[in-house]
């Protein structure tokens, strides 16, 4: 996987919204956003906005490059998100 993405962790923290409804919002199928969210299909440019913009987030906290090396950790995108949400700064994430 080359590109990761924390809509999981974002959909938790935002009151947990279901994939359904983020679909709904962001106008695609469940099954894609399933897809996108499971790293199986990569979003279009339009549709990482989309993602982005309804958690008040830039693309690149919700998505990142996570490079196909086993047992490589792709964790600073959900602290990222995490610190965002919390209200800290997401630049101090290290």
């Amino acid at each position: 996987m080359a590109v990761a993405n924390a809509i999981r962790r974002c959909r938790f923290l935002s009151g947990e919204i279901t994939q359904k409804e983020l679909a709904k919002i962001i106008d695609v199928s469940r099954q894609t956003l399933m897809a996108i969210e499971a790293g199986k299909y990569p979003p279009s440019l339009e549709v990482a906005f989309r993602i982005a913009c309804y958690f008040s987030l830039s693309i690149d906290d919700v998505f990142f490059y996570a490079p196909d090396i086993e047992g490589a950790p792709d964790t600073k995108g959900h602290k990222i998100v995490e610190a965002y949400l919390r209200g800290d700064d997401p630049n101090d994430v290290q």
